[in-house]
């Protein structure tokens, strides 16, 4: 049995009752529930992340209450950033995200590209099981149809290198400092090395994600340097904070899979949604 809520509606027909109170509280309703065996919620944790966690809550606990066992499919993880504590006091927001879906009542997750694990495949965290699945292999498929076979592959980090090392792809090595001034949670790049030879050959840089396009930007410019020619970029989750794809769009190519929908998504996660879920 799948639930499908509304803010998945571009992959398959929702069947999940959602409003809000005059307040702004949220109101969820699973329409017929009699389901046998487990359960399948498919819900988007982003964009607007605080309000989907909540609502993902409220589902999941009723489906709880009525005895399902449920495996929630969200496309992306949220607060996936922070699994590590940089500075006393810091919250490590991605286990206690975890530790929550699981309270509410999921007892799996299906991801895609999990920030935090760094390789597709299965783990636990924070108490909840976790399966990733990754779009690597299904964006250098679709890059192959803009730049043929003859590309180079590379990751602008190495928290990324899993996404290209089974196609013979190559990894940056970023730097980062610390945390800036003011409200906003980011670390300055302090650099981007690209220990390899890329002159006169066509590049594809390929993440996990692309948030404000700063860690993208910086890679291109470093393999620009060294004399690559054309420059793509895809990742499977696409942001696009502040103006990014506007200033991406500028360098080269830009494409990501419908995890997060966007004017550049080209890939879509359905196929492998279905495989694992039997949808």
């Amino acid at each position: 049995m799948r639930f499908v809520s509304p803010n998945c509606s571009d992959l398959y027909e929702p069947n999940i009752e959602m409003k809000q109170f005059p307040d702004g509280d949220d109101y969820v309703r699973l329409v017929d529930l009699k389901a046998d065996g487990p359960v399948f919620l498919l819900h988007r944790l982003y964009p607007e992340q605080d309000k989907a966690l909540m609502q993902a809550v409220l589902m999941l606990r009723t489906l709880k209450e009525k005895g399902y066992r449920t495996a929630l499919v969200a496309p992306y993880l949220p607060y996936s950033r922070q699994d590590k504590i940089f500075k006393e006091g810091e919250a490590k927001s991605a286990e206690y995200v975890c530790e929550m879906l699981k309270w509410a009542g999921a007892d799996r997750l299906i991801t895609f590209d999990c920030h935090f694990m760094k390789k597709a495949g299965e783990a636990e965290y924070g108490g909840l099981k976790i399966a990733s699945l990754s779009m690597g292999a299904e964006l250098i498929e679709r890059a192959k149809g803009k730049f043929g076979d003859g590309f180079e592959i590379v990751s602008p980090d190495l928290g990324a290198s899993y996404l290209v090392e089974r196609s013979g792809g190559k990894s940056m090595e970023k730097v980062r400092g610390e945390y800036q001034e003011g409200g906003e949670a980011y670390r300055r790049i302090e650099g981007i090395r690209a220990d390899f030879e890329i002159k006169g050959k066509d590049v594809l840089i390929l993440d996990d994600m692309i948030s404000t396009g700063s860690t993208m930007i910086r890679a291109a410019e470093t393999l620009k340097q060294k004399g690559a020619k054309k420059i793509a970029f895809a990742a499977t989750h696409g942001f696009f904070l502040k103006d990014s794809l506007q200033k991406l769009g500028a360098l080269g190519d830009v494409f990501v899979s419908d995890s997060v929908p966007s004017p550049v998504s080209e890939v879509s996660i359905k196929r492998k949604v279905e495989s694992l879920v039997g949808i």
